[in-house]
């Protein structure tokens, strides 16, 4: 039994299908993203999307889809699907679906009349390339298979339309051809494992639409170029795979490579190991170094995300190699940019303020995975420097100030990850004494104390970070703490800000918090009365005027509302650290509970996968980005640590 199976029930209905979407990564930034039923519902889906570095920084939709068609006694039925105007859809082919799985890889099981075919597609890890392979199970005379290539060459976040500037050849090439439709665009090769028929039929194929975007206001409409199209006979019991690449492939060694590729990939039988596929679908690996994507299918690197992501993405899933390797290129950036201002072309936002107290944060959590000795070995020079960097004011837009505390400039830029904006003016202006901002600061400099206590040549530096901690402690209650037992998000001068955020999950949830037990208890109360929701933490209460739930409407309402209630599963990672800080052991029945809410969104929205963002009422839809690694990453990070709390929990009965 598969853990991700949908029946052609569900397939035939498009109201249910429809949402449900797929994704697939080669890991170096190339991706194919649609529906389970194969309809492109964004102008971000498509077959194979690709970056192309020498263009730009951005992915292009290279082929938009593959229509089928499967040809008995000289009738045609195609098992394509594409939206057309006024909500037709054309032609039809998930009335020909009896079932999706995707345990290992994406399988749909069609069956017309007395023909029943599999097709199953690999994306062959660190090449742009993708497989697809057909077989037929069942036939009861000969059989044709049809294949249009829907072709695009366009910018992912663009749309095409008829025009007469594209360039029409094809050439031939084993089992298959090459076309390019622009300059400055790679070939694209269409070749099968078997010899193929080209049938020259050129036509634009206009006015298909993608209600995503139309939901959001944005234009939805393009034609799309079809060349021809393939034919070549299959036999019962027979597979033919079919390759899409940006490079010439030998046919004989299809079957080869599609088996070598499916013994590298992780089974989705449980909820854990979809999440683990999810992770490794945002490594980015490049002659630059590696990375972690922020999410599929319009994010790219960027800092804040790839630091909240990292540990869950790598060391919850024992991949402690990749955590070295993607950290290490994250740090080079950083240490480049403090020392010379320069920022980096993959790693976006790296010049936020709080990007180092990330870093900190993030190397923390190799710590909590290992123990003190390898993370000293690895990184104490570092997190010395960083917190060496913020202490004499080497990082720009974060300053230190007497009380301990750390201010910002965010008035007219947005700083934290809050960073909703209009005309690039920041919706919210969290500016001077930013709540998380201190909290991690506070954070970083116990972190870095615990590392050096015990060392004898660092009694003097020591001692300044005792008495620079103890001055940070008492100026964050004094500054944050109110009278009604929660925490202001953000104190600038005389201004506290009263709105309820989950910010205040951040700071009780660190390992080091200058609040006691009884006042992590009373901002744990607040963020469970007002900000919990199954799928994450509130970005804003409900009790707020400010509080818009539902992440919908054109791109100006969006930005209006996408920090001003909607949920975050990321933010429940830090939530259930500061549940377990203040409950034990006897927390874990909760915690566990809660994590129930993100297991039945591996049915949802991304299958496999976590939304960006979720409303923040019920039913608690799924929202914004299909797949997004902070996400992932700290839904792992919990489960491991609920793993953890278990096992304590059995030692204990076990002694009693």
């Amino acid at each position: 039994m598969s853990y991700l199976k949908f029946d052609k029930n569900l397939m035939i209905n498009l109201e249910q299908s429809l949402p449900k979407e797929m994704l697939r990564t080669n890991m170096s930034g190339a991706y194919h993203c649609t529906t389970i039923v194969g309809c492109n519902t964004r102008k971000q889906h498509g077959l194979l999307v690709i970056p192309i570095p020498e263009m730009d920084d951005k992915a292009h939709v290279l082929l938009s889809s593959l229509d089928e068609s499967v040809i008995q006694h000289g009738a045609s039925f195609n098992l394509g699907l594409h939206q057309y105007g006024n909500d037709v859809f054309s032609p039809n082919g998930h009335k020909y679906i009896r079932e999706f799985t995707c345990e290992t890889v994406p399988k749909v099981t069609f069956r017309v009349g007395g023909v029943i075919m599999t097709k199953e597609k690999v994306f062959i890890s660190h090449q742009n390339r993708i497989l697809i392979r057909y077989t037929l199970l069942e036939a009861h005379s000969p059989t044709t298979l049809r294949f249009r290539p829907f072709l695009a060459f366009r910018d992912a976040n663009a749309l095409v339309m008829e025009n007469e500037n594209i360039n029409k050849a094809v050439r031939p090439i084993p089992n298959g051809i090459a076309t390019c439709l622009y300059d400055g665009y790679p070939e694209l090769f269409m070749q099968f494992n078997k010899e193929a028929a080209w049938v020259d039929d050129a036509n634009w194929y206009k006015g298909i639409e993608y209600y995503k975007d139309r939901d959001r206001g944005i234009p939805y409409k393009e034609d799309l170029w079809v060349p021809g199209y393939f034919e070549l006979p299959i036999k019962k019991g027979e597979s033919i795979i079919f390759s899409a690449s940006t490079f010439e492939t030998d046919p004989t060694t299809y079957s080869d490579v599609y088996e070598a590729e499916l013994k590298t990939r992780t089974s989705r039988t449980s909820f854990y190991n979809c999440l683990k596929n999810a992770a490794k679908q945002f490594y980015l690996k490049t002659p630059e170094g590696m990375y972690i994507m922020a999410g599929y299918p319009w994010y790219n690197v960027r800092s804040r995300d790839e630091l909240i992501a990292l540990p869950g993405c790598t060391l919850s899933i024992d991949h402690e190699k990749d955590y070295h390797e993607i950290l290490g290129t994250f740090l080079t950036s950083l240490k480049k940019y403090i020392e010379t201002g320069e920022t980096d072309s993959v790693i976006k936002e790296i010049d936020l303020p709080d990007i180092p107290l990330w870093a900190v944060w993030a190397i923390q959590q190799y710590r909590r995975h290992t123990d003190l000795n390898k993370c000293n070995e690895r990184y104490l020079e570092t997190v010395k420097y960083l917190v060496d960097a913020v202490i004499n004011d080497r990082i720009r837009n974060l300053k230190l100030h007497e009380n301990g505390l750390v201010s910002t400039e965010g008035t007219n830029t947005p700083v934290s990850w809050l960073s909703a904006s209009i005309n690039g003016k920041p919706i919210i202006p969290r500016t001077g004494y930013i709540l998380e901002f201190n909290a991690l600061w506070y954070n970083a400099v116990r972190f870095l104390i615990s590392m050096l206590e015990g060392k004898e040549e660092t009694g003097e530096y020591l001692d300044s970070l005792h008495e620079l901690e103890k001055k940070c402690a008492e100026s964050f209650i004094q500054t944050f703490l109110n009278d009604f037992g929660y925490l202001y998000d953000y104190v600038n001068g005389s201004y506290t800000d009263l709105e309820v955020r989950p910010n205040m999950a951040i700071a009780i949830g660190l390992e080091y918090s200058p609040l006691d037990r009884r006042q992590r208890k009373k901002v744990l109360d607040f963020c469970t009365r007002e900000l919990l929701t199954p799928k994450g933490l509130r970005s804003l209460s409900p009790k707020s005027h400010y509080y818009r739930p539902v992440y919908v409407g054109n791109p100006t309402e969006r930005e209006y509302t996408v920090h001003q209630g909607p949920a975050r599963p990321w933010l429940f990672g830090f939530y259930a650290d500061a549940y377990f800080k203040v409950f034990g052991v006897s927390g874990l029945s909760f915690i566990e509970r809660m994590l129930i809410g993100y297991e039945e969104e591996m049915a949802e929205g991304c299958i496999g996968s976590l939304s960006e963002m979720y409303d923040g009422n019920p039913p608690y839809t799924g929202r914004g980005a299909v797949s997004t690694a902070k996400n992932v990453g700290e839904i792992l990070s919990t489960i491991r640590t609920a793993n953890r709390m278990s096992k304590l929990l059995t030692q204990s009965e076990e002694t009693i």
